[in-house]
């Protein structure tokens, strides 16, 4: 029987802490050039792989029956590509093969090998990595399998952990306050007011929350033209004071120095509203809301100082999960190697049914007229003939000095049929 060599995983990249910015930007294959890059890696033999290319990563992950010399293949390519042969000797790109490359594939699906652990990003880039390589033909069984079990392991961290539940960063902890104060977002209005980053920053997250109705104002005479390009209804300066009795969420980030929502208008605002709370984000340095607002019945006022102390409780918070998640990962990883072993057995197994089934068919194509005892007492003869012959060679050998098998192959045989169990029974 031939025994298929086994495809093993391995994992070539830079990622934010090997290597650069500049060395990433360099490397970042697009959709444009990823089918490229699979035709020179099928040219090369190696048929299973995806690619993932983010800021904080480019990275190939495959299988192959010769992990070492293909990560080598890949490394080749991946500097060629990225123009700098000057960094062959560089350790801005890793290599990593077997079990480190395997754990190394579930941490990046769970998001563990990220600059922000627990993005729900990441799993969602490498899916779309596996589709690209699907439909590009360089997906077979075994990364397939290997991928859905990566898939299963960053399940079990965001299920069984606190990882993703808090947020990290300031914008993201602006739109878990949004979420926690109005609910769903898809039908709340928002208002922007000024032209900070810091303020598109915070809109752009509560977007991804589902926010759909977007007005912008602001002093800035520019404000017009932003509001255009930026897919927001447009308010005259002038007239904010009335927009605020229309808005759930107000975020502010001009930084001017100048109050632009005074206590006196937000209190206006919410009578008119019948008190149906608002939150206030004050975006800006230094602020545009009267601190005052938020003494206010109905509003709630979160300034950038407030929402870094959410976005600080998140990443400790993560911090402190992030060793029940390597846990985790730890189980998987064993879990997919005690399986994949059990599935390396299964040939075997399969030829020593077949070659008794065989057995049988000729003893009883020979002697088709045998009673059940005969039949059967000749079956286990012909069975055992061959273990028999083997075991007393190698029981030979041992007591002439020449090998050491005999002790090994009893052992086995006692393991495999039982056969200390079935002295027991006889002893009673």
């Amino acid at each position: 029987m031939t025994v298929r060599a086994r495809a093993r995983p391995f994992a070539v990249g830079a990622n934010h802490r090997s290597s650069s910015v500049v060395l990433r930007d360099r490397l970042f294959l697009d959709e444009s050039k990823a089918p490229l890059f699979f035709g020179q890696l099928a040219e090369r033999g190696i048929a299973q792989a995806i690619i993932l290319s983010t800021c904080d990563r480019v990275e190939v992950q495959a299988v192959s029956v010769r992990p070492e010399e293909d990560a080598c293949v890949v490394r080749e390519l991946l500097i060629r590509a990225s123009g700098q042969p000057d960094i062959v000797g560089s350790d801005q790109i890793y290599t990593l093969c077997n079990d480190a490359a395997l754990r190394h594939i579930f941490a990046v699906a769970a998001s563990l090998d990220s600059q922000t652990i627990g993005e729900p990003q990441v799993l969602g880039q490498v899916k779309e990595g596996h589709r690209f390589a699907r439909a590009r033909g360089m997906m077979g069984d075994e990364l397939e399998a290997l991928l859905q079990a990566a898939y299963g392991a960053a399940k079990r961290v965001r299920s069984e952990t606190e990882i993703g539940h808090r947020p990290v960063s300031i914008a993201s902890a602006a739109g878990r306050i949004a979420r926690d104060v109005q609910g769903d977002l898809s039908a709340a209005n928002i208002l922007l007011v000024g032209l900070g980053d810091m303020g598109d920053i915070i809109v752009d997250q509560l977007r991804a929350a589902g926010a759909v109705n977007l007005s912008m104002s602001g002093p800035s005479r520019r404000t017009e033209g932003a509001a255009r390009r930026g897919g927001y209804s447009f308010v005259p300066a002038e007239n904010l004071d009335d927009a605020l009795q229309d808005a759930e969420i107000i975020v502010a980030a001009t930084g001017t120095g100048q109050v632009l929502i005074t206590a006196e208008a937000m209190e206006g605002a919410l009578v008119q509203r019948r008190r149906r709370p608002v939150l206030l984000i004050d975006a800006g340095v230094p602020g545009d809301i009267e601190p005052s607002v938020g003494a206010l019945e109905g509003a709630f006022l979160f300034t950038l100082d407030d929402l870094e102390r959410v976005a600080m409780e998140g990443r400790t918070t993560r911090g402190a999960a992030a060793g029940d998640a390597w846990g985790i990962i730890d189980q998987e990883v064993d879990l997919w190697q005690r399986n994949l072993a059990g599935r390396e057995a299964t040939p075997a197994i399969v030829a020593l049914r077949r070659k008794f089934e065989t057995t049988r068919d000729q003893l009883l194509a020979e002697e088709p007229r045998m009673d059940a005892e005969e039949a059967t007492r000749m079956l286990i003869n012909r069975l055992l003939h061959e273990p028999s012959n083997a075991v007393r060679i190698m029981a030979e050998a041992k007591a002439d000095g020449r090998g050491t098998g005999f002790s090994s192959a009893e052992q086995l045989l006692r393991r495999i049929f039982d056969l200390d169990a079935q002295d027991d029974k006889e002893e009673t």
